[in-house]
């Protein structure tokens, strides 16, 4: 079956980035004097991109997704080689920033997540291939397009992973409801570090908690435990970047 994404915010910054190649984009009729439409229908004709309009009763072949009204034809996304990674150094950053996820099964959340890590400047997010949400179109759709900024890493094995990371002088940090340690609590300058956020319902496997250098924890008042997976990263990945605007003065 033909992959596809969807969404305008999606579909606009798959345009602008130019990284992939689209075959087609199909629109919905009636959305003339929509802005974005129009944003979509510029780009695509800059690139010589085919577009065509189509009625509301074609996009139902599609399912209940939040297409709003544009859908375009790519390949998937291509994941970076964890090697390649580690060995393509970027010389504008003396270290690196990366979110690993453990067994995050929601495509909504997995979206949220990458979009967060990109606005936060983070330089790659390291997921496994089983027990894990795929990137497929719902996750690009929540990522409104940012799984086009950064190195997505697909791995067999995240504790084999984690013990190359510290091999390369990472610091892997843990979020577990059971840490002493506050997510401010921990110094996040002048070191190479990778977060890891476990499953919503389950958190972190035992054998990747074991292996982390630090665990933190997000307090919880009215003894309520349940922060949205994506809202907790969200908060420990812009702890980082506060950090390091406060004591360096810039975001790298």
């Amino acid at each position: 079956m033909e992959y596809y994404v969807y969404g305008r915010n999606n579909v606009t910054e798959l345009l602008k980035d130019g990284s992939r190649s689209i075959s087609k984009i199909i629109l919905m009729k009636g959305q003339n004097n929509n802005a974005k439409f129009a944003q979509i229908i510029s780009l695509a004709k800059e690139r010589g991109i085919i577009f065509q309009f189509l009625p509301k009763e074609k996009f139902n072949q599609f399912g209940e997704i939040s297409h709003q009204g544009v859908i375009a034809y790519t390949p998937p996304v291509k994941f970076v080689e964890f090697e390649d990674f580690i060995n393509n150094k970027n010389e504008e950053k003396k270290y690196r920033k990366i979110i690993i996820l453990d067994g995050i099964e929601d495509p909504n959340n997995f979206g949220s997540i990458i979009r967060t890590a990109v606005c936060a400047g983070f330089d790659a997010l390291i997921f496994p291939s089983r027990r894990n949400a795929s990137v497929n179109a719902a996750v690009e759709k929540s990522s409104a397009g940012a799984v086009n900024h950064i190195d997505l890493i697909m791995v067999n094995s995240l504790t084999a992973i984690i013990d190359r990371l510290k091999d390369n002088d990472f610091w892997i940090i843990a979020t577990d409801i059971n840490a002493k340690d506050n997510y401010y609590d921990i110094d996040y300058c002048n070191m190479n570090f990778a977060i890891v956020l476990g499953a919503e319902k389950d958190g972190i496997s035992t054998a990747i908690l074991k292996k982390s250098d630090f665990k933190i924890k997000i307090p919880m008042l009215n003894n309520f435990n349940s922060l949205n997976v994506a809202n907790a990263a969200s908060i420990v990945i812009y702890e980082a970047l506060k950090q390091t605007i406060q004591k360096t003065g810039n975001v790298v």
